[in-house]
């Protein structure tokens, strides 16, 4: 009989009960700031402490997070988030400041073990290096405004059929063969965005003011520069992001705009609409690969079952602990995640799915992401599992490729499946000039932060133009046109986050790669690169997993000419 229980860790250091009110804190964080650390024995033990209290705070924090998401409309879940955003963690900033210094001033740091340590070194030693008094409030401040995306985003209905959809919804009739129906559906999704155009407009433009002065006070030119280091890129530079979106330009547009041109073809029209994007060309109705929300768990743990048991256990350990939220309802924020609860060992995974192909691999992707929580919950330290985004997407856009095998438990029929395959290597391929939209679109952002909303929907245009638009007409659609960045969650909650899609999204197709030479191993290298969490450098745990950190125009020359072939195979 399998153990569906979470074994969540015994407290050593802080009280089992503590809860997460600031005088209770005040007092422990003071102990951690006073103790004197006589040795390296003594500074590993204070590590391990301090690390549990953040593992607690951690997990106060995401659940927080995750009823406020769940329920946007809630106001007491919504001052629950507020007041850790509000009243602890500005608090807690100039003191976690302060751990910083004294762990660096030890004298025992250099006897810590190089290998083991290095990565956490070098990161505490760049937040030091740009913290910054001054900032505590507006971070805080930064943090509590962008939360009104998800208050804005979620309260978003239509109308269709006399009958309320949300969005996530409401898309699904994007997907129907017959056009005037998608067309109609385009509409009055894009009409439902305009309506909060301008409120979202002014949102961001507080953002971006907020974030410009983060970057001054910490003595940045602009917000770009500062986020390279506050995200502890130390592998690549902006300039490199540049080159990497003319490869994409170069080696993955004309792919698309092959395809497009087949589409158009396919479907027997002259000029594809922004609603001809998503329909099936073999003339079917969209694939539906599971019932309800419930009938995606469970068919996504026998998918991870088939793959590995004990990767199929984890899914059934997180349901058992009703460890998901997955079916779209309004009220609810949009989008998907899987959040790490830091102190428990397990995640938990929140979506908007509405019976849809691309809900299949949302939840894959998620569930990589939760198989990478599982993997590193043991890690000595809490830093020792805070990935870059680099090595976390890798680890959930693998899974999206790896689950391929195995998603006939998705679909009864053979043709059902080629077709979902097809469709999902379409849509790797779609991703990286996408990623360079949104990436391309935050460097003009905040190195021009005195542009108004009309400049910044006039710059979205032309990059977007640049990488194909989508290889869709908008002639007679300026106004959704230029108001299509405003559905991308990343921008407004975790801006400079969305490069790493791309970067990971070649890393996944060369794990793949390996996975289909040779499963076993592929898989191992996987399971072996993901528990490493973030105690190597990215290029490490890259070689680890079997493939290259590398997003050169050649490899990706290499990878998108592989993925064209296994596309070509499916027929």
């Amino acid at each position: 009989m399998i153990n569906l229980t979470i074994p969540k860790k015994k407290r050593i250091y802080i009280p089992q009960d503590l809860e997460m009110q600031w005088d209770n804190l005040e007092p422990i964080l003071s102990e951690l700031l006073e103790r004197p650390i006589e040795n390296v024995n003594e500074l590993e033990q204070w590590l391990k402490d301090k690390s549990e209290l953040e593992a607690a705070l951690e997990e106060d924090f995401a659940w927080r997070y995750i009823k406020m998401s769940c329920d946007t409309a809630n106001e007491t879940l919504v001052k629950e988030f507020q007041y850790f955003a509000t009243e602890i963690e500005p608090k807690i900033s100039p003191i976690a400041n302060q751990l910083n210094q004294k762990f660096n001033d030890s004298p025992f740091i250099d006897e810590l073990d190089h290998d083991k340590y290095f990565v956490y070194i070098r990161a505490i030693r760049k937040a030091l290096e740009i913290y910054r008094e001054e900032n505590v409030e507006l971070l805080t401040k930064l943090q509590v405004t962008q939360q009104k995306y998800q208050a804005i985003t979620g309260a978003m209905s239509v109308i269709i059929n006399e009958k309320e959809y949300t969005l996530e919804q409401a898309a699904n009739f994007i997907k129907d063969t017959d056009r005037d129906v998608r067309q109609q559906a385009w509409k009055t999704i894009q009409q439902r965005r305009l309506v909060d155009k301008d409120e979202l407009n002014i949102l961001f433009d507080e953002l971006i003011v907020m974030r410009h002065q983060v970057a001054l006070n910490a003595g940045f030119e602009n917000y770009r520069d500062y986020m390279f280091q506050a995200l502890g890129r130390f592998d690549y530079t902006p300039q490199d992001c540049y080159h990497f979106h003319e490869a994409i330009e170069k080696q993955i547009v004309p792919i698309l705009k092959e395809q497009a041109e087949k589409r158009a073809e396919l479907l027997g029209i002259d000029t594809l609409k922004p609603w001809d994007m998503d329909v099936s060309t073999t003339g079917k109705a969209a694939l539906k690969p599971f019932k309800d929300g419930k009938d995606l768990v469970d068919k996504s743990i026998d998918c991870f079952n088939a793959i590995d048991p004990k990767l199929g256990q984890m899914l059934s350990i997180m349901k058992a602990n009703n460890l998901f939220d997955v079916e779209s309802r309004k009220g609810k924020a949009p989008g998907g995640y899987n959040y790490p609860l830091a102190e428990t060992g397990a995640p938990f995974i929140f979506m908007n799915s509405a019976n849809s192909l691309r809900d299949l691999t949302t939840m894959v992707h998620e569930g990589g992401h939760a198989i990478h929580t599982f993997l590193t919950a043991n890690l000595e330290l809490n830093d020792f599992k805070h990935c870059p985004s680099e090595v976390a997407e890798l680890a959930s856009m693998s899974m999206e490729l790896i689950s391929m095998d195995n998603w006939n438990i998705y679909f009864d029929n053979e043709e059902d499946l080629i077709r979902a395959k097809k469709e999902q290597l379409a849509d790797v391929l779609k991703t990286l000039p996408w990623v360079a939209v949104i990436d391309q679109f935050q460097h003009w952002i905040y190195t021009n932060p005195g542009h108004n909303a009309a400049d910044r929907e006039e710059a979205f245009k032309q990059i977007y133009t640049r990488f194909g638009s989508g290889f869709t007409n908008w002639d007679s659609l300026e106004h959704e046109f230029g108001n299509v960045w405003q559905k991308q969650l990343h921008l407004f909650e975790v801006p400079f986050y969305y490069i790493e899609y791309a970067i990971a999204q070649l890393g996944a197709i060369a794990i793949w790669k390996n996975y289909k030479e040779n499963p076993e191993q592929a898989l191992q290298q996987y399971f072996a690169a993901l528990s490493l969490g973030y105690t190597k450098p990215i290029n490490e745990i890259y070689e680890t997993a079997g493939i290259k950190f590398d997003f050169s125009l050649k490899y990706i020359e290499e990878l998108a000419s592989f993925v064209k072939d296994e596309l070509h195979k499916l027929g």
